[in-house]
């Protein structure tokens, strides 16, 4: 049984150790991981000597270069940090990833400066997910300073390396090796939503073929480019239809399908013999992924046809299956929402999101887990993915505070 006094004591460490945690999570945001080119293993690291200096030996699991290359990466060192509070209990893993987009363009403020104005720290990853690097970190040292700590189970801190290519090679790569197993695990997310459910996400490449020609005598080629645009027609109009397509899952709404990257061409005055489309189909809980890649490829089959002399190669890039919720999870749901209405002064909803994540990974290999950590109500409040990613270092305080306490329940 967990003691009010436990509470209050976790709570006033993190307070006064707060300054220290702030520091340690600018140090994190100001060493780079953008993914691509994914050189991650430096942030891997630097993050390691961090933790030694909290007495943290953390343990490097490279994954081999070659695998890495193959993956479209350069380099990710993977870290797990074991804490054993004596024999028996539940291990509790505590995952959060380093790799991030690149910043791209119209910052205001430097995306690895880390810089704090009006209570919010600036850049890259502060939101998503470093943030939790610092969270996971420092509630586990608060309940390691408890007066009288937990004297069962253990707690692992999993800092990984590729969410943004899908995991395979981050806690997919842990758990395939065997490196781990835990009882119960708590993702990076937001603070103001527990999120027990997520998409999934097919990620395709699709290379329409023509035939170069000279822009002079264009009918003795075949525009690649045309073909590109009525395949893009195609899948738009399919895209239309999603919409009526609705999750019973709260916070899921209907499939969607985005086309994020087109590449084609050779010169102004050439007909484009060649044109590359990638696409990212975001599927419910509900759908089967088997038959979603299936409809797709017969949807752009179908409007190559219509092509004369295009040809078109599909090749799957991500199959990510949805997170599903486990009926394990219930004492971290439970104990997250009891302590967040307690410090955040409101109901923390228990819910799915249309995003993707590597947590996914966890429910495949029967792990029950939830998604929450330091951030605002919604995607769009923190700048993930977008210019001026911001944290508010409030948030950042009472979510530590919130995991603080639901691991002292969960291991009490």
């Amino acid at each position: 049984m967990t003691l009010p006094q436990d509470y209050a004591a976790l709570d006033a460490w993190i307070d006064a150790h707060f300054d220290e945690q702030v520091r340690f999570l600018q140090a994190l945001v100001r060493v780079p991981t953008d993914t691509p080119p994914g050189n991650n293993a430096p942030h891997a690291e630097r993050t390691a000597e961090l933790l030694q200096s909290f007495g943290f030996a953390a343990e490097r699991h490279p994954v081999p270069e070659e695998e890495v290359r193959a993956y479209g990466m350069e380099s990710i060192t993977n870290l797990i940090v074991r804490r054993r509070y004596g024999e028996g209990g539940r291990t509790i893993a505590l995952n959060a990833h380093g790799d991030v987009v690149p910043p791209g363009e119209g910052w205001a403020h430097d995306p690895y400066g880390a810089e704090i104005v009006d209570g919010r720290m600036y850049g890259r990853a502060t939101a998503v997910s470093k943030s939790d690097f610092s969270t996971f970190t420092f509630a586990v040292r608060a309940l390691e300073a408890l007066a009288a700590p937990p004297r069962q189970g253990a707690v692992e801190l999993h800092f990984t390396y590729d969410e943004e290519f899908g995991g395979e090679l981050g806690p997919g790569w842990l758990l395939k090796n065997g490196l781990t197993k835990p009882d119960l695990m708590i993702a990076a997310g937001f603070s103001y939503e527990v999120v027990t459910a997520h998409n999934g996400c097919l990620q395709m490449e699709v290379t329409v073929h023509g035939k170069m020609a000279h822009a002079a005598v264009p009918h003795t080629g075949v525009d690649a480019l045309q073909g590109a645009v009525r395949i893009l027609d195609a899948l738009y109009a399919q895209n239309a239809l999603y919409e009526s397509v609705t999750s019973s899952v709260p916070g899921i709404t209907h499939p969607y399908l985005n086309v994020g990257r087109i590449e084609g061409g050779t010169n102004t005055n050439v007909v484009p013999g060649k044109v590359v489309l990638r696409l990212d189909r975001r599927m419910i809980p509900e759908e089967n992924p088997v038959e979603v890649e299936a409809a797709i490829r017969r949807v752009i089959g179908q409007a190559a046809a219509e092509c004369p002399g295009v040809t078109v190669e599909m090749r799957r890039l991500l199959l990510a299956r949805a997170m599903q919720p486990l009926p394990g999870n219930a004492p971290l749901v439970a104990a997250i929402q009891q302590h967040g209405q307690a410090l955040f002064g409101q109901p923390i909803p228990a819910m799915g999101t249309p995003l993707y994540t590597d947590v996914r990974l966890y429910a495949e290999h029967g792990i029950p887990g939830v998604i929450y950590g330091a951030g605002p109500r919604t995607v769009l409040e923190s700048h993930a993915k977008r210019a001026d990613e911001r944290l508010d270092l409030q948030d950042l305080r009472r979510a530590t505070q919130v995991i603080a306490r639901t691991l002292r329940d969960l291991l009490a």
